[in-house]
Order: C-alpha cells, then sequence, then structure tokens
C-alpha cells in the first residue's frame, strides 16, 4: 500500500546574473511579484485587488478570475531586506486551502541565487493527485523563475 504524506513541500531555485539588491526589486512587493507571477497569465480579466503598503509585512493582493485561477488572496508576513519575503495564501475557490511560501534570495558569485517554495497540506482526498500536483507545482515555479530571471537581467 502506498502511503502518501498530506504535507507537500515544493521548491525551485534559479541563479540570475544580477545582484542580489537588483532582484529584490522584482520580489519584495505583490505589485512587483505579479509581474512575473506564473499564474497570471491564464486568465486576462483577472481582477486584482491591492491593499497595505507595499514592500511592507500587511502588503498582499486578493485575485477573482476564471475556473483556473480560482479566487483567493496572498499576504507578506515577514520581510528580511534583499534576502527573504515570506507570504500566506488563502485560496478560497475552488475549494478553500492556506499555503505559505517564501522567495528567498542568496549572492552566488556575482549573481543571486532564488529559490522560491510553497508548503501546504492536501486533503486525503487529493492524495493521490501529489504526484501530478508536484509536477506541475514545479512547472510553473520554473516558468515564473525564468520569467523573473528574464526581468532582473535587463
Amino acid at each position: 500500500m502506498l502511503v502518501v504524506d498530506s504535507k507537500c513541500h515544493n521548491e525551485q531555485s534559479i541563479t540570475i546574473n544580477a545582484p542580489k539588491e537588483k532582484v529584490w526589486q522584482n520580489v519584495n512587493s505583490m505589485k512587483a511579484f505579479n509581474t512575473w507571477n506564473p499564474w497570471m497569465k491564464y486568465d486576462p480579466n483577472l481582477v486584482v485587488k491591492y491593499k497595505g503598503t507595499a514592500g511592507e509585512v500587511g502588503d498582499g493582493y486578493s485575485w477573482k478570475g476564471n475556473d483556473d485561477v480560482g479566487e483567493g488572496e496572498q499576504e507578506i508576513t515577514a520581510i528580511v531586506p534583499n534576502e527573504k519575503v515570506a507570504t500566506s495564501m488563502h485560496f478560497i475557490k475552488p475549494m478553500d486551502d492556506r499555503a505559505t511560501s517564501d522567495l528567498l534570495l542568496a549572492t552566488e558569485g556575482s549573481g543571486t541565487k532564488v529559490t522560491w517554495t510553497i508548503d501546504y497540506e492536501i486533503e486525503t482526498l487529493f492524495k493521490p493527485m501529489k504526484p501530478m500536483m508536484t509536477w506541475q507545482m514545479n512547472k510553473s515555479f520554473s516558468e515564473g523563475l525564468g520569467k523573473l530571471k528574464e526581468l532582473s537581467e535587463k
């Protein structure tokens, strides 16, 4: 019998040929994050509302869109300038769920290594789908980090 843990952790990294300070400008607020957020492309009519002060704890946004993006909210919960942005997410539709996510920056040679993580739990009913969910999440993270790299290396 296959036992699948309900806890999920996804993590992807990329090295960007730019200093941390430049990369930081593209990750330090929810508006900046959404310029390379891979899920924004799934609904051209997505409704996004921002709240709080950009780049500070409490900076957040809510989204409401088609079936591909659903509805939810994300908010910055901790910031270490030029090193880390931690967020919490509340997914409202298609199902109620919560997650936490971090963007971590570290100097690597003359560039910056960016690591994007997400942690969440899945209900027993969805455990058989965990490998597919992990694959899809990693694919989306790689796409988003590629966009961040392109943006930061300009």
